[in-house]
């Protein structure tokens, strides 16, 4: 899902696997998890989410993957720096250029990775647990139970151990902004048409299919898949947006056409505009305001001639009545109550 803004890149995903982030933390449990200090909510960092997507992109540039999708590890950029040419590749402009200890050139990447918030399934953490097997072994601890052995064996019994989770389900929001202006400048190529969009949308396409975020993805642990109802709830989001701006310049322009207006008509706009039954004529709210006193004065009678100019227009103007009973003539009953109020009454 692509953002509206030309340096954002938004993209929704789901957790088709158990998720669990920053084990090696230190923690009274043995094994940690990262909280965001001082909020206490479960996050990815962003340098994790770069460092995904950085392994993606290299994978995918090696082409055997099938498409490269734009990636290239070929040094086939070029800046110049002061008397020198610095020579890196699509990755290099994007993620930064890992140099070696000691090296005089270096180049910032272009795209900055945002923390990860997820929306935990269920809003609770799981627990599921890991049984290191030959423990004696890999710490050198002599089993007493099998002669003070240190060397592996089937006669050992492993220690389940505990740690925390995110659900499968679990709603994960990507964000990463894009520096234009840097881009442009070493690699203007990538900046146009959104391309660098679209390579980092195959980026993460690849990284939730076979790579994982988080911890623990060699065993299956942070594999992903983009939210499909993404894209129905941001057209949902835009056409919110499309219709909140057609209401505010609905809105403008009807300050700017009450502006324009003489006093009286403002308030005669502004009254008409306030009635509770917006389906009621403006005719019949007009003698309604009027029978109620809402104007009095020379005020009151200029809305009267209003209110005839308009009966006349809508063939309501009835001076004589043609039925039996006149009392229950509606039109002859208002001709004559406007009739009275131009005259003053």
């Amino acid at each position: 899902m692509r953002s509206g803004d030309e340096s954002l890149l938004c993209l929704e995903a789901l957790a088709t696997a158990p998720f669990t982030t920053g084990l090696g933390n230190e923690h009274p449990l043995e094994n940690g998890f990262a909280f965001l200090n001082p909020y206490g909510l479960p996050y990815l960092p962003g340098s994790g989410v770069k460092g995904v997507l950085r392994q993606a992109a290299r994978e995918l540039a090696a082409g055997e993957w099938g498409d490269r999708h734009g990636w290239c590890t070929d040094d086939n950029l070029v800046l110049r720096v002061g008397n020198t040419d610095l020579r890196f590749s699509t990755i290099d402009a994007l993620f930064g250029l890992q140099s070696a200890d000691g090296a005089s050139q270096h180049l910032r990447g272009a795209l900055t990775f945002w923390d990860v918030i997820p929306q935990i399934k269920g809003d609770s953490l799981t627990v599921d647990i890991m049984t290191p097997h030959q423990g004696h072994y890999y710490q050198q601890k002599p089993d007493k139970k099998t002669g003070d052995s240190t060397t592996p064996h089937d006669s050992g019994q492993p220690i389940p151990i505990s740690f925390l989770t995110l659900p499968p389900g679990s709603g994960f929001t990507f964000h990463v902004q894009c520096d234009l202006a840097h881009l442009n400048r070493i690699a203007p190529e990538l900046a146009t048409e959104g391309r660098w969009k679209a390579m980092l949308e195959a980026a993460f396409a690849h990284a939730f299919l076979w790579l994982g975020f988080g911890a623990k993805t060699s065993v299956g642990y942070g594999a992903m898949q983009e939210d499909p109802k993404a894209g129905a709830r941001e057209a949902a989001r835009q056409q919110a947006q499309a219709e909140a701006t057609r209401r505010a310049q609905k809105e403008a322009e009807r300050e700017a056409a009450l502006a324009q207006m003489s006093p009286l008509d403002r308030e005669v706009r502004e009254f008409l505009d306030a009635r509770q039954d917006k389906n009621q004529p403006d005719l019949s709210a007009l003698i309604g305001g009027l029978k109620k006193g809402r104007w009095s004065g020379v005020n009151k009678i200029a809305v009267a001639e209003r209110a005839k100019a308009m009966m006349l227009s809508a063939k309501k103007w009835r001076e004589k009545s043609e039925k039996k009973n006149p009392d229950k003539d509606n039109d002859y009953q208002d001709t004559l109550k406007v009739m009275a109020w131009i005259k003053g009454q």
